[in-house]
């Protein structure tokens, strides 16, 4: 009996595991793989938020794990205060995401792209990477950046600009993908905001353009390992 692949997606905050690789995360579960997933960061009370807002969000956070297939097991929310994960010691966030990788044992690791202009994705690309060190961290065997639409194309360095070399065929995912997007409804707005259907029917299928099909995601390889 062949065993089930394990993905990883690591998310700065809710929404950006959808706009990045929503509709992989599908076909892949459809395909039988056992999905984990990694939220870096959360709104609270103490933070400014509203009581109803979070409770909102964390309705939003289960209805998606749901519409996604993950195991309430495999949701791993780490609880950082968000926009301010540049004021922890990057030690203490690489022990926190450490502890999901030994936990969870992925294979397959999508992150955020190290270029995006928001400092929290910056900041998850580095502590991620630190714990894609082969040695210490064997299971995994391939790691993915994703693009993030209002961070990855606003980059100003074009040292670091998002070159993908990997396409996945959503085409069958891509109306489930936008389901699930408009539960978060507070993130969306209208086009041409970037975090739009418009917008993100727009990058899917230019990335199909780009590829062959109809609806595609475009990711960067940065780690494979063949064994």
């Amino acid at each position: 009996m062949e065993i089930p692949v394990k993905i990883l997606v690591i998310a700065p905050h809710p929404d950006d595991e959808l706009l990045g690789c929503g509709g992989t995360l599908l076909r892949r579960k459809s395909e039988g793989a056992i999905l984990g997933w990694v939220i870096m960061t959360k709104i609270s009370e103490d933070t400014g938020w509203s009581k109803n807002s979070v409770q909102e969000r964390e309705n939003e956070i289960e209805q998606v794990r749901k519409g996604l297939g993950v195991q309430p097991e495999h949701l791993f929310q780490l609880g950082f205060p968000t926009t301010k994960l540049d004021t922890f010691p990057m030690g203490e966030l690489i022990a926190k995401v450490s502890e999901v990788f030994q936990t969870f044992q992925p294979e397959e690791v999508f992150i955020p792209h190290q270029g995006d202009v928001h400092s929290d994705h910056r900041i998850t690309f580095e502590a991620v990477s630190a714990c894609t060190k082969w040695f210490r961290y064997p299971s995994v065997k391939r790691v993915l950046a994703y693009e993030t639409l209002s961070e990855t194309e606003f980059s100003l360095d074009s040292s670091k600009a998002f070159q993908p070399n990997i396409f996945v065929d959503i085409s069958s995912y891509l109306e489930q993908k936008l389901v699930l997007l408009n539960i978060y409804s507070s993130e969306l707005g209208e086009f041409p905001f970037p975090r739009s259907e418009t917008a993100i029917r727009a990058l899917v299928q230019f990335r199909g353009s780009s590829s062959g099909f109809e609806s595609a995601e475009g990711f960067e390889l940065l780690l494979e390992r063949n064994g």
